[in-house]
């Protein structure tokens, strides 16, 4: 579960203070797994990494969006408001549904942990060309753990 344990301590990384710290998927905080499901399906609903970034390049926040990429490059910041703005509240509305949340939480959520997780599926300064199967793939055993720790 190598990716799935970078992308938690990724998101983790950008909303929790104390950055990196070492943990593991069995022992992340449990509000972990649902903002990098919530994250990950954003992506895969606008198109995956290539579709998402292209929306930002084109809404004006290309130069943030690319930070993310960037190998080396710190993560430039984004709020809920460039996210509301690059996707459209009817696509943050239905996530923020999906999920149980305001628009404006999930749009908060979102804007906290998306450059981590570019960053984090991006680490050669490019989207990688499975980049829609990791999506899949991580989503896929969000689902699973979500299933164990309900039965």
């Amino acid at each position: 579960m190598g990716l799935l344990d970078g992308l938690l301590q990724s998101v983790l990384g950008q909303v929790m203070s104390g950055g990196r710290g070492g943990m593991s998927g069995a022992n992340m905080p449990q509000s972990a797994n649902p903002m990098l499901q919530m994250v990950l399906s954003m992506i895969q609903q606008n198109g995956g990494l290539g579709g998402l970034l292209q929306q930002f390049e084109q809404a004006g926040h290309g130069q943030a969006a690319q930070s993310w990429v960037r190998p080396g490059a710190p993560n430039a910041p984004i709020n809920a408001d460039v996210l509301q703005q690059v996707l459209g509240s009817g696509a943050l509305s239905q996530i923020a549904q999906q999920f149980g949340l305001s628009p404006q939480a999930a749009a908060s959520q979102m804007a906290q942990a998306l450059p981590g997780v570019v960053d984090h599926m991006t680490p050669d300064g490019v989207v990688p060309p499975d980049h829609h199967d990791q999506v899949s793939q991580v989503l896929a055993q969000l689902q699973a753990m979500k299933a164990q720790r309900t039965s």
